[in-house]
């Protein structure tokens, strides 16, 4: 396994001496000081993993409160000319060349945000417009937020502020949108304070234990993200009949309680307070989180020493080092452009379940249901999974299948069939986005990679951008949204191959670290190739 220190130079006189050995690195100095996993380090990850339930229920609120209705009937009660009535027929009438006094809905007009602002007639744009706002909020509020983490801010105070803010604006949400406008500019809000508690989350736990648990940790959290969706299915259900503004009422007030549990009790990441040179911040939360499993260790806290970084961390200067160094913006662009082939297809296709013949609440529980394996084969596979040859099978395996899911609805017409596709498809995307959030980790020293991670956050939200215009433009036969989906997620997954393998290799913390790394393993590469044992 790769490591941070030089490979073992060659006693062959012909082999060119490799550089001098640096100091420890910081992951390697933790790691004697965490050691096992203990009950404080399983009570911070899973606090800090906890975010990701209620960002999947913001997720994925809108696929019900946004629903447009299906059922209605013409209205018997009307005092005017009987002509009216008898043109409206259910069966068969448009509604939207009717009379709006010839009919109503089966349900009351509060139980959607589409028959409370009379939108049913409106194009795809407008209708769509609330959940493109949240996901155009993701993406903004991700571009002006993404390296407060790494920089002033922190791990932890910026998962308490993006949680805070998104449970404020879902409680406004619920009680001022008087219209469209007002509803869509609360969503963006959402959307904006929401887009860095995935990223947050999941640099933050994975950075609160040792390398042993690092991959399982960071599944915590997409195992809690589909318990979140699951429960949406489950609060619809129970809200059916209600106004919309009671799901967003009840999502918004457990956010707040666990905004307040984020500010007092979870820890700060130690690499990140070592890395800005918080030296004793960062012992005191060592010891805090390894108290049970390593009391009696033997080391002392105070004498720890390693590389640190050289650059001096502003605001944005983690994304200029990601730019200007040619490797890493070489990562980052590959990451990225596979993040927004998976983000069509993720959050696109749960958008798009109204448009299958096929009953909204149990498609989006089945949907949510899908994920609950993906995050299983990921905690228990991502220790023996290649990452490159593992996400591109599940990209392409994923385009397939959404294509098929349109051909199946239109040759066959079979909504069983059509449904499994869809399924296998958002499993597989589900797959392919575990992986990749973990092997940007790996791929990233601590220095940038909350930065790199938000980055590829923030191209899985642009391609969240585009779903739900594509979903609305699907309506009928789907080819519009389905077939769209399949062909970028599957050409997007090829730029894995621009990429490095990570399966095994210990993490870096600093650029300098990486860089050296990296010229070790090409050096023994060359070696090898030139026949010289290393």
């Amino acid at each position: 396994m790769a490591d941070s220190n030089p490979l073992l130079s060659s006693p062959n006189s012909e082999a060119p001496q490799l550089e001098q050995q640096h100091l420890p690195s910081l992951d390697s100095t933790i790691e004697k000081c965490i050691g096992g996993f203990s009950g404080a380090q399983f009570f911070q990850a899973f606090l800090v993993s906890l975010a990701w339930f209620f960002d999947a229920q913001q997720t994925f609120i809108s696929v019900f409160t946004d629903s447009l209705p299906k059922s209605w009937h013409c209205n018997s009660q009307l005092t005017n000319s009987t002509t009216s009535t008898e043109s409206c027929n259910s069966a068969t009438s448009d509604i939207c060349l009717l009379p709006r006094d010839s009919w109503d809905w089966d349900f009351p007009i509060h139980t959607s945000t589409i028959s409370e602002f009379s939108l049913e007639c409106s194009g795809s744009l407008v209708t769509g417009l609330p959940a493109s706002a949240f996901f155009m909020g993701c993406l903004i509020g991700g571009l002006v937020l993404a390296t407060l983490a790494d920089s002033s801010f922190g791990r932890k105070n910026m998962l308490f502020l993006s949680c805070l803010i998104m449970a404020l604006s879902t409680l406004f949400t619920s009680v001022f949108s008087t219209n469209i406008w007002i509803y869509s500019g609360f969503r963006f809000v959402g959307g904006f304070g929401r887009a860095t508690i995935g990223t947050c989350a999941l640099v933050l736990s994975t950075e609160l234990v040792g390398k042993r648990w690092r991959s399982q940790v960071g599944v915590m959290g997409f195992v809690l993200f589909t318990l979140g969706f699951l429960s949406l299915p489950a609060m619809a259900y129970a809200n059916r009949g209600s106004s919309w503004r009671y799901l967003y009422i009840w999502n918004s007030f457990p956010t707040l309680f666990y905004s307040v549990v984020v500010y007092f009790f979870v820890s700060e990441s130690p690499r990140w307070l070592f890395v800005r040179g918080r030296k004793e911040d960062a012992i005191a939360t060592l010891k805090n989180i390894s108290q049970i499993s390593n009391i009696n260790q033997n080391m002392s806290f105070s004498s720890l020493t390693f590389e640190q970084e050289t650059w001096n961390v502003d605001l944005y200067s983690t994304m200029k080092i990601l730019v200007e160094k040619k490797w890493a913006f070489r990562r980052l662009s590959a990451v990225m452009a596979i993040g927004f082939g998976i983000g069509m297809v993720y959050y696109g296709m749960p958008l798009a379940l109204g448009n299958l013949d096929f009953d909204l609440y149990l498609s989006v529980t089945l949907n949510a249901l899908s994920e609950l394996p993906a995050s299983l084969m990921t905690f228990f596979l991502v220790g023996k999974l290649n990452r490159k040859s593992s996400l591109m099978f599940f990209t392409i395996l994923s385009g397939i299948c959404s294509i098929m899911s349109v051909l199946t609805g239109q040759i066959i017409i079979w909504t069983r069939l059509q449904i499994g596709f869809e399924l296998v498809s958002f499993f597989s995307a589900c797959t392919a986005f575990n992986i990749l959030l973990i092997f940007t980790i790996e791929l990233f020293p601590t220095c940038v990679r909350n930065s790199a991670v938000a980055m590829v956050r923030q191209a899985l939200v642009l391609g969240g951008v585009f779903s739900p215009v594509l979903a609305a433009a699907g309506r009928g036969d789907g080819v519009v949204s389905y077939g769209v989906f399949g062909m970028v997620i599957g050409c997007f997954g090829f730029f894995v191959v621009c990429l490095p393998e990570t399966k095994g290799r210990a993490i870096c913390d600093t650029m300098g670290e990486e860089e050296h790394r990296d010229k070790n393993i090409a050096s023994c590469k060359d070696h090898r190739y030139a026949g010289i044992d290393v």
